[in-house]
């Protein structure tokens, strides 16, 4: 080889500058989906009082279609009677929960703040008897015992409320933030009140979605615009499925959770069972709400004890096992794919990148479809990839 011909790199060379290449394209990559996550997050955050009644109402109108395709087949109904007579039917359900549902539920929380004062003082004094040098260190450190560190804190709480309200009572002379308070209040009211409205036209609505979004994608190439469609038919799919399914076991769960706490004699048990029940509908939310909560409940209530303790725990475990192995897979069968393991990791981490409840409600449905991306992509797009690095 001359001195001015051009050196060339070995293959191991080439192997590594390819290495290196692929990895900051990879970086970047992952950089500019960050960025665009972010993005997207600040915008939701801060339009969500427009965006969110929209999305509930479009969830609706997906899991309430085929009610009004129901009354267009089988009665005489058109659509607008459907959707009216849908509209009617709510507002009696409505009502009768009004009626029936809501004073027994207050009355039930009323009992429950009543004995509430001595469910604490027994988890005190049980306390004190099973780690008392415990309780000794901490009464050493706040100067006082736990028992009247804590009652002294609600009391000083108490104080602080009323003073916070005096104060909003004082200020609330100024014009300017009387109308700032009740239009904020007004404004929440007013974005929320408008679902029914934009359920009304969706259901309404005699567009094929799917038809438009090809339609608007139609600057993509064939190929492209097919896997497009796709994903969205595929999201779409599981988000349907998933809350229908998800109510649906919610229920179920939750009556045998109500049955199973009044057999036992569980204070407040059928009420408890029902509200674990359809928190469930994030899973695994209301089995784990319902350890933490029922069964300090069960150990300190009046004839309480580790027997209670004990037939409290068989009944979540007969509800779990319920809910993964019977109601689950005939309800909703394998849409999403996923194990047990993935469900509680997806709830956590969609709860903290979406802020909160909105993002563990979407997590499993998002991390579903983020699966079927990553399916479409491994099995169409991967293989190509790795054959060009070959041939290159």
């Amino acid at each position: 080889m001359s001195e001015n011909e051009p050196a060339f790199l070995s293959p191991s060379q080439k192997r590594i500058v390819a290495a290196g290449g692929t990895a900051l394209a990879t970086v970047f990559l992952a950089a500019t989906c960050y960025f665009l996550f972010v993005l997207l997050r600040e915008f939701v955050t801060q339009f969500k009082d427009v965006l969110l009644p929209l999305a509930i109402a479009a969830i609706l109108a997906t899991l309430l279609r085929p009610i009004i395709t129901i009354c267009e087949t089988k009665t005489r109904l058109n659509r607008v009677g459907g959707i009216i007579l849908l509209f009617t039917l709510v507002l009696l359900t409505l009502v009768a929960v009004a009626v029936f549902v809501v004073p027994p539920t207050l009355e039930t929380a009323g009992d429950f703040l009543k004995v509430a004062p001595d469910m604490l003082t027994r988890l005190l004094e049980w306390a004190k008897g099973f780690a008392p040098s415990i309780w000794e260190w901490l009464t050493e450190k706040l100067g006082e015992s736990p028992e009247d560190y804590l009652m002294n804190s609600l009391e000083g709480n108490s104080e602080l409320i009323k003073q916070a309200l005096s104060h909003a009572q004082a200020s609330a002379g100024s014009l300017l933030t009387f109308f700032a308070f009740f239009g904020g209040i007004f404004g929440k009211i007013a974005a929320y009140s408008i679902i029914p409205v934009y359920l009304f036209f969706i259901l309404n609505g005699d567009r094929n979605i799917w038809k438009d979004l090809d339609k608007q994608l139609s600057f993509l190439p064939e190929e492209r615009k097919k896997d497009f469609v796709f994903l969205a038919k595929q999201f779409s799919e599981i988000l349907v499925s998933f809350f229908r399914g998800q109510i649906i076991i919610g229920l179920l769960l939750g009556v045998v959770l109500a049955v199973g706490f009044g057999l036992v004699g569980l204070k407040f048990g059928i009420a408890i069972g029902i509200v674990l029940g359809l928190l469930n509908i994030i899973p695994y939310l209301g089995t784990m709400l319902g350890i933490i909560t029922v069964l300090p409940i069960a150990y300190l209530q009046d004839g309480g004890g580790i027997g209670l303790i004990v037939a409290c725990s068989v009944v979540f475990a007969i509800g779990q096992l319920l809910t993964d192995y019977v109601f689950t897979p005939r309800i909703m069968g394998d849409k999403t794919g996923m194990g047990p393991m993935l469900i509680i990791f997806s709830i956590f981490f969609w709860g903290a990148a979406l802020g909160g409840l909105l993002g563990m409600i979407l997590a499993i449905p998002l991390t579903a479809f983020f699966l079927v991306f990553w399916r479409l992509a491994r099995e169409k797009y991967l293989p190509a990839l790795t054959a060009i690095e070959k041939t290159s």
